[in-house]
């Protein structure tokens, strides 16, 4: 069997690559950096089918060095200590390190990565990793504080348009076929920013069709090709982020059920339990929030079993997480907290800290009036008095507002007792 149209089109020149243009793009850091003829080990993150891969193989190309690639998902300890030795031999004095690409870096364990340091801290190797997750959740800290971390994109409409086209036209399979492009649309759609998943898609709606017949690429016909095939499209791309988004809305709609459901979907497609995981201390911090602060602990317990214990027993923990989020009361009280805060400090600026609430650790402080005037709350009944602690500019600010839950009332009432009016809501004070 031939090559599929992805990898018939993949490129091997910088000038090449498709998207991307604020890292390869001209005057743009990797590009400079691949020029120079040097480069440091850097991690690239981003999405299924944005070009991770393939900017490797292009670094290695352009810099002419050895080139070794690691599965996280079917190599060990022992591979990596093997291509390490392997790498010792190959390098030569003067000459660019080798380059080891892991693919996947986010599934590789603790020990795995410890056993890559000292290659990388020592210039045996330079790595560069490609992962879909956030590496600050992924990549143990003394391996991420050795590699620059780029971000790749989504490919934009532009990109995939000009993929398809140079597919087309420059293929030595499908340049061979009759195809007329009349709406693209669904193609784009579908392919979410995922260029090999717009190869496959083209691939499959191209070769459906008899091959002295013409192809007119209509949305009508790539979307009864697909629905003929879906899974030629769905890699896990696309609807990894619809069913995680499926997931998330269930839980705060309150409905157990869907919740469990789209669980289930997550699970059987292979999904990474911890993204599952980090999902639900999101969803517990963002939707239930203070209506029922145990949430997050439950959330939080939840994923440390889920790394204890792994497949398949860790689905109890998830689902018992999930149940309980879902049948909690919601509140986004400090979600929306959070975020007025943050507006209001890009809209204000840096507003100096009102004196008495500064420290004082030296006699020229408390002389130019650091501290001076702040009262201890421990200090009265209660455990609290009334002073400013806000900004000057900002006395009267409020940003938290209480969405009276059960829970999120008791606070409520307390910050009542403690500050009067300063809390009170609008609709009471309306009533008053």
């Amino acid at each position: 069997m031939g090559k599929p149209l992805a990898e018939r089109m993949r490129p091997t020149t910088i000038d090449e690559y498709i998207g991307q243009r604020h890292l390869v793009g001209e005057g743009a850091v990797l590009r400079k950096i691949i020029e120079a003829g040097r480069i440091s080990s850097f991690i690239l993150w981003g999405p299924p089918g944005v070009g991770k891969t393939t900017l490797a193989q292009i670094i290695a190309n352009k810099l002419d060095t050895p080139f070794y690639t690691l599965s996280a998902v079917t190599s060990g300890v022992k591979d990596v200590r093997d291509v390490i030795e392997k790498a010792k031999k190959n390098r030569f004095f003067n000459a660019a390190s080798p380059i080891l690409f892991i693919d996947e870096i986010h599934r590789f364990s603790k020990s795995q990565q410890d056993s890559l340091l000292g290659a990388v801290e020592k210039g045996i190797v330079t790595l560069i990793g490609a992962t879909t997750e956030n590496p600050s959740f992924e990549v143990i800290r003394p391996l991420l504080s050795r590699c620059q971390v780029y971000v790749l994109k989504p490919l934009e409409k532009e990109d995939l348009l000009l993929l398809m086209h140079r597919a087309l036209e420059k293929d030595p399979v499908l340049s061979k076929r009759k195809v007329v492009v009349e709406q693209t649309g669904a193609i784009i759609r579908y392919s979410g920013g995922d260029a090999r998943k717009l190869l496959n898609i083209l691939e499959l709606v191209v070769d459906a069709g008899d091959q002295e017949d013409t192809v007119v690429l209509t949305d009508k016909l790539v979307e009864e090709r697909l629905q003929q095939n879906p899974l030629a499209y769905d890699k896990g791309g696309e609807m990894h982020y619809d069913i995680i988004s499926a997931f998330i809305k269930s839980i705060r709609g309150s409905d157990p059920d869907a919740a469990l459901y789209w669980m289930a979907r997550m699970i059987e497609g292979g999904e990474d339990p911890q993204f599952i995981a980090r999902r639900l201390v999101i969803s517990a911090a963002e939707d239930i929030g203070l209506a029922n602060p145990n949430a997050l602990l439950l959330a939080n317990a939840a994923f440390d079993a889920v790394m204890k214990i792994g497949w398949p027993e860790g689905r109890i923990p998830l689902a018992e997480a999930a149940v309980y989020l879902a049948t909690s009361p919601k509140s986004n009280s400090a979600y929306l907290g959070i975020d007025e805060a943050l507006r209001t400090v890009r809209e204000t600026g840096n507003q100096p800290v009102p004196l008495h609430l500064r420290n004082a650790p030296t006699q020229l402080m408390a002389d130019l009036g650091y501290s001076d005037g702040y009262r201890y709350a421990h200090d009265y009944p209660g455990h609290f008095v009334v002073q400013q602690f806000m900004p000057d500019n900002l006395q009267n600010t409020r940003l938290w507002h209480a969405q009276h839950s059960p829970s999120e009332e008791k606070l409520y009432q307390q910050m009542l007792r403690c500050w009067g009016d300063r809390f009170r809501d609008n609709e009471e004070q309306n009533r008053k």
